[in-house]
């Protein structure tokens, strides 16, 4: 198979996800690559467990390296998403496949849904369905349904197909091939499936809820291992109800004319949310106030966090790479990465550039803003002083807080592939 990349979250990383790990390296995957979510993730929330303790379940559980996808990106819709960490695992030119799970494995239909999402047609098709109280999927899968067909347009039903259909469309022009791997076990927001496998959501609501052994036993024990630690540590689980009364001050700063700026749709959403801030007292009822039929509560809370961060639209390229962990082979095909910058020490993002070094000083900041959703809160500037995750051969008798002292000792920065 050559390097496998996988975009994720593993927020946090559960059976499915290791199943997924252990499949390509059994299918022959010689590295696996992960392009992994920061702090902030696509249902427009804070990771429950911070970047660098998931960079190491990720390591511990079967991959080899694993690097960051930045805010603007994780947190985004699912276009925005799939166009960031597809980017990335391009950029670093080491990677010969894509690896998803998705519930159809079928590769040429998820392949047929992505070219009528790029046809000449879809758009006119979207504009036939315009009419009605419906959420945007409802009229993008009506619009599909009339292009190829009722059958195929249902693969945008389920999560991890839209999630695939957007990595199929952004893979064009490049030298990646897609792999679909079977999705198994619990559905997004289900309870557990018969196999025992839950879904990342349905974990988070147990540790939110403080069913805590009852989460940790769907978790592979390394990685079950690592969130308790970090829990232990006060570090998770990470909730954006610990910021409540900071995210209501940002937002009731706002004019009704900065909503804009954060409504991708251009559907008089901003309008919406902006009267919601006025009369809410508390971020669900801002949510259920904002929410109707056609706005997905999913998107509205993209929209709150993007507003509270002050998000800016991603540009059109990642800037750099940020190394979060990585085990020897790991290392190996960082050395291999020649036309990328690859951050592998905070203190050396000066050397790659303006744009380059605000999207990290932003990224800093967004940091300083998660470490309010944590149990514990920590001072600022955690993204300046973190180290990258290192494992040295097989990764046996990895010690945490001896990590630091390993990435010291490599002497590698930006442009160093001495790691």
């Amino acid at each position: 198979m050559g390097v496998v990349g996988i975009i994720c979250e593993y927020n946090p990383l559960h059976l499915g996800h290791e199943r997924m790990l252990r499949t390509l390296r059994q299918q022959g995957a010689e590295a696996v690559l992960c392009a992994m979510s920061g702090n902030f993730v696509q249902r427009g929330e804070p990771a429950v467990v911070g970047k660098m303790a998931r960079a190491e379940m990720a390591l511990r559980c079967g991959a080899d390296l694993v690097v960051e996808i930045p805010t603007p990106w994780s947190a985004a819709t699912a276009e925005t998403f799939a166009r960031g960490g597809v980017e990335i695992l391009r950029r670093t030119g080491v990677v010969d496949e894509l690896a998803f799970g998705a519930e159809c494995p079928d590769v040429e239909a998820l392949e047929a849904v992505a070219a009528a999402l790029d046809g000449e047609e879809y758009r006119e098709a979207l504009r036939r369905h315009e009419a009605g109280n419906i959420t945007f999927a409802a009229r993008r899968q009506a619009a599909v349904a009339e292009l190829i067909g009722p059958d195929r347009a249902a693969l945008l039903e389920k999560p991890n197909n839209i999630l695939a259909v957007e990595y199929l469309r952004c893979l064009r022009g490049t030298p990646m091939r897609p792999v679909a791997i079977p999705r198994q076990g619990a559905g997004h927001d289900e309870e557990s499936a018969e196999d025992g496998t839950a879904s990342a959501s349905q974990i988070r609501q147990l540790l939110h809820a403080g069913r805590i052994e009852q989460a940790l036993a769907y978790m592979p024990d390394e990685a079950a291992r690592v969130l308790r630690r970090e829990m232990e540590r006060g570090f998770a689980p990470a909730s954006l109800d610990r910021c409540e009364r900071s995210v209501l001050d940002r937002l009731r700063r706002m004019e009704e004319e900065d909503w804009a700026r954060y409504d991708g749709g251009g559907e008089g959403l901003c309008h919406r949310m902006y009267r919601a801030t006025r009369e809410a007292t508390d971020l669900q009822s801002l949510l259920e106030r904002a929410k109707t039929k056609r706005y997905p509560l999913a998107r509205l809370r993209r929209m709150m966090l993007s507003a509270w961060l002050e998000l800016p639209a991603p540009p059109e390229q990642v800037p750099y790479l940020r190394l979060l962990g990585a085990n020897d082979a790991g290392r190996r095909l960082l050395r291999q990465m020649k036309s990328v910058p690859v951050l592998t020490k905070p203190a050396d993002v000066a050397g790659l550039g303006n744009e380059a070094a605000g999207l990290f000083r932003q990224e800093c900041r967004w940091s300083d803003l998660y470490a309010l959703t944590c149990p514990r809160v920590t001072p600022c500037g955690e993204d300046w002083r973190s180290v990258p995750v290192l494992f040295s051969g097989e990764g046996k008798g990895y010690d945490h807080e001896k990590n630091a002292d390993i990435a010291r000792a490599s002497g590698a920065g930006a442009g160093d592939r001495g790691l």
